[in-house]
């Protein structure tokens, strides 16, 4: 009994049937896309797959007059930025005509509308953490509507993807290539995790504090942390390295306005402090999980379609690791450990209110686990903390 409990109980974790029909617990439950760099996501019922992530994805960036790019760290306001795509942008090989157009908003400000077809003149020195290079300059119209809104010399710029390359951090994703996203082409996030955090915050927030790509429910808190290989729609995806926040979960996305939440509650339970009390930077926190497609590598899914409410299969064989449980360890007493894979199932692994202890759980099975789940120089979890940028 214990064993099929530990059965049951791993298969969720990793996004496996837990009912023992072999269907896939977790679903896609929406995919949204942020086309302008820290301005508003957009929830699309599907979206083609590029060899640079979700088609439209942070395509462009607003910059001030040295060519920095934006982001909410330091313009906050762009949280109040709405950005509208035809529905049609996001069928299978689409392409834009003259009459296609991106329609931004903002409060106080008209419309601006910016044609998906039309490119404009290079610009150069145009920045973002670690990279510059040149851009697409999206004209006057859409430079004086930005300096007016931020108060300040504002440009928008597009992607220049016929010139322009920049690659994934090699450590974590050997290949891979991104626009103006800010490290990976992916981000995954589960609604079990927003809500077990939410148990736990004196005022709940919403998902869009945490702006992922891909948003799954049907599956344990934490769980996304541990899943290497995910497949939707027949394309496989990696997990390469769980998401190190920055301020902008603090950041109220419905006014733009800044606090603290939920990030100190996360330090509690969600930080280096907690799982690897070793490491230098303790005070880093951490949610959701970075992901490339690994067809988009050989070309095989460019065009592919990503639907919502799609069913996920996780990678791991979680049959394997449960036929060399221990039936006589427990949850509880896993979690009496100290170090990194203590602190993992404490936080990850066990929902909210410790509904699933005390199952039998070997401490082997989750070293399995974590210890294939290592990436880059330093671990699984490494930081590679970005520069803030300048306004």
């Amino acid at each position: 009994m214990a064993l099929e409990k530990a059965t049951s109980f791993l298969s969720s974790l990793l996004g496996g049937g837990g009912a023992g029909d072999g269907e896939p617990a977790a679903t896609v439950k929406s995919i949204i896309i942020y086309p302008v760099k820290s301005a508003r996501g957009l929830e699309v019922p599907q979206a083609p797959i590029t060899a640079t992530g979700f088609r439209w994805d942070r395509q462009w960036l607003v910059a001030n007059a040295k060519g920095r790019a934006y982001t909410q760290r330091v313009e906050p306001k762009l949280a109040l930025v709405q950005v509208e795509l035809p529905p049609e942008a996001f069928a299978e090989d689409w392409q834009p005509t003259s009459d296609d157009h991106m329609v931004i908003r903002a409060p106080g400000m008209d419309p601006l509308k910016i044609p998906l077809a039309e490119e404009h003149t290079t610009i150069d020195e145009v920045s973002l953490w670690e990279w510059s290079g040149s851009a697409y300059d999206e004209g006057a119209e859409a430079a004086e509507w930005f300096s007016a809104y931020f108060g300040k010399p504002s440009r928008l710029v597009r992607f220049k993807q016929v010139s322009e390359t920049r690659p994934t951090n090699p450590d974590y994703a050997q290949g891979y290539k991104i626009m103006f996203t800010d490290c990976f082409p992916f981000l995954i996030a589960s609604q079990g995790s927003l809500d077990a955090l939410n148990e736990v915050l004196k005022e709940p927030v919403p998902m869009n504090r945490f702006r992922p790509n891909i948003l799954v429910d049907g599956c344990y808190p934490y769980s996304e942390d541990l899943w290497k290989t995910i497949k939707i729609n027949n394309l496989t995806f990696l997990g390469v390295k769980l998401c190190n926040r920055c301020k902008v979960p603090t950041i109220n996305q419905d006014n733009g306005i800044p606090g603290t939440e939920p990030t100190e509650t996360l330090l509690t339970f969600r930080s280096d402090e907690v799982l690897r009390p070793s490491h230098k930077n303790n005070r880093q926190v951490y949610f959701g999980q970075n992901l490339v497609c690994k067809d988009s590598l050989s070309g095989k899914g460019k065009g592919k379609i990503i639907k919502g409410l799609k069913k996920l299969s996780g990678g791991a064989d979680h049959m394997k690791i449960c036929s060399d449980l221990n039936s006589e360890q427990t949850v509880t007493e896993f979690r009496e450990g100290d170090g990194l894979l203590g602190s993992l199932v404490m936080s990850m692994a066990v929902p909210p209110k410790s509904q699933v202890a005390p199952l039998a759980l070997a401490k082997e099975a989750c070293a399995s686990m974590v210890s294939g789940w290592k990436q880059g120089p330093e671990g699984w979890m490494e930081s590679q903390s970005a520069p803030e940028p300048q306004a």
